[in-house]
């Protein structure tokens, strides 16, 4: 046995030894096998730091991106706050809704009968108009919540806020009760004669049908004539009247020098959105659909509801059996007087 032969053998990182005594062609073999290994390892390790690099590059690469959006949504926020926000809005919202069902059914002799608008049928008012109150009070409470519970982590504080959109909804549904038993009232069923000859004025005969209600007369196809008021605009009403009272809050809140991530911003863009959708539509109602003297009084009813409340009840300070105005309360102490003083000027 040589002494090449009886050398104690290293491999790679010095893990592998051998003490026996080995021949060429199996210390050969031996190398080779630790070095694949140790290639293998190799090339490993610079697949993570590559894969590692890529992230770190993609990840730098998204960043200006994401710079871009957040500073869009800052603006577009910031913006919308301070014109919802400001004196001259919250003074004159109100009155330019007043002149918006004064002017709109104008629009009636400019608008095409055959636009897309002009059908009931339309998505927007499937899905929108027949559900306004619930797409109100998803948005502005999410809103409300936010916002106040992010400041004072105060469940009660939240709810006390919440309470107004729970107010504001039991006030429409029982002024659209008093509006169905007021239309019972003072309404009459009248069934067309179809087989009749006799035609006044260009109008089949109509024969009184005693004792049936509006929507039993609706529904067995009859007519029905009475006195009635437009729930669609006095509740599109109430609602822009809402939205502009409860997000017109954030720019006194953002000039005091309140934190707003960016969740609160989308929210509070999302409640502009609606705002701006619900005075679209009733345009559309106004232009394509008029009927001027029912309408006028639904958007009375609507304005009449938000004056009752938010310049009337709300005014008297957070209590018991008041949940107060918008923004009471979501401050630090130390700007409470600066907040006060703000909603107070904003309002009057």
């Amino acid at each position: 046995m040589t002494e090449r032969g009886a050398e104690k053998l290293q491999f790679g990182d010095g893990r592998y030894s051998e003490a026996t005594t080995l021949g060429p062609v199996a210390t050969a073999v031996w190398n080779l096998v630790a070095v694949v290994a140790f290639l293998q390892k190799s090339h490993t390790e610079a697949a993570n730091d590559n894969s590692t690099a890529e992230h770190r590059k993609e990840t730098r690469g998204n960043q200006p991106n994401k710079m871009i959006l957040n500073t869009v949504l800052v603006v577009l926020t910031d913006l919308a706050a301070h014109i919802l926000g400001s004196k001259l809005f919250r003074q004159q919202f109100h009155l330019l809704l007043s002149a918006v069902l004064m002017f709109g059914p104008g629009l009636s002799l400019w608008v095409s009968q055959h636009s897309v608008f002009a059908k009931k049928t339309h998505f927007l008012y499937r899905i929108f108009l027949r559900s306004g109150w619930g797409w109100t009070c998803i948005f502005v409470g999410s809103f409300l919540f936010l916002l106040s519970f992010s400041i004072r982590r105060s469940l009660s504080l939240s709810i006390r806020h919440l309470s107004r959109l729970g107010i504001a909804g039991g006030l429409w549904l029982c002024f659209c009760k008093l509006l169905d038993l007021l239309e019972n009232a003072t309404g009459s069923c009248y069934e067309t004669l179809a087989n009749s000859q006799e035609i006044t004025n260009g109008q089949p005969l109509l024969v009184l049908r005693e004792g049936e209600i509006k929507s039993e007369c609706l529904r067995a196809g009859m007519l029905w004539r009475g006195y009635e008021v437009s729930e669609d605009v006095f509740l599109l009403c109430l609602c822009c009247l809402l939205l502009a009272e409860e997000t017109a809050v954030f720019g006194p809140y953002l000039s005091l020098g309140g934190f707003s991530d960016a969740p609160l911003r989308i929210l509070f863009l999302f409640c502009v959105l609606l705002l701006w959708l619900w005075i679209f539509l009733l345009l559309c109602l106004l232009a394509y659909f008029p009927q001027f003297p029912t309408q006028l009084l639904g958007g009375a009813l609507g304005c009449l509801s938000w004056r009752l409340l938010y310049q009337g009840w709300y005014r008297l300070g957070p209590s018991w059996y008041c949940p107060g105005r918008p923004g009471m309360g979501l401050l630090n102490t130390k700007t409470e007087a600066n907040e006060d003083g703000q909603l107070s000027q904003n309002h009057n």
